[in-house]
């Protein structure tokens, strides 16, 4: 049986590349070692964004674990404009899979990229792999195993949030594990 555990980032300064966790995400960053503690992990994998990183390196160095960046889990751009009303346009790109505005990728596009990932670590030997990533993005890593899940979903998330997938060649479950602040 595979275990997966979809990290969201913590709290972090904004959404550029860079952006850095702000000091309440650094401190949630020292909880995911406490909140760890009992569980298993092989590998962790991390979008390269900054604030992915800097969310897991401290448990992967308590682990002493290799983080291995992987741009598949970067960060789904709805677009390079900053509209006003990106929530509803975001809304929109979980109606219409296609749908893409100027300067963003297509939920589709962010779709095929977390499917990418999950199959290549679902044909490896790990069997209990930590996925670091954002919102939008983790939103369609757990949508990969539920197409249930959606836009609600993503509005639920917290900074940082952790779920649990356990699958078998018979299908998977997931769940929020994350009770943290």
């Amino acid at each position: 049986m595979k275990t997966f555990y979809i990290v969201r980032h913590a709290k972090a300064e904004g959404q550029p590349f860079s952006a850095k966790l702000t000091d309440r995400g650094r401190k949630q960053a020292q909880m995911l070692i406490a909140f760890f503690k009992d569980k298993e992990i092989n590998r962790i994998y991390s979008s390269p964004f900054v604030r992915a990183l800097e969310t897991i390196k401290p448990l992967a160095e308590s682990r002493n674990l290799n983080i291995i960046e992987d741009k598949r889990l970067g960060e789904r751009v709805l677009s390079s404009v900053n509209y006003e009303d990106w929530q509803d346009k975001l809304k929109e790109s979980f109606s219409d899979f296609e749908l893409v505005f100027e300067g963003g990728e297509s939920h589709s596009s962010g779709m095929e990229r977390a499917a990418s990932i999950l199959k290549d670590l679902i044909a490896s030997e790990e069997d209990h792999i930590v996925l670091v990533s954002h919102g939008n993005l983790s939103t369609l890593l757990l949508r990969y195993f539920d197409e249930k899940v959606g836009f609600d979903h993503l509005m639920k998330m917290s900074n940082p949030d952790v779920y649990e997938i356990k699958g078998t060649h018979e299908g998977a479950v997931w769940k929020r594990i994350w009770s943290g602040e």
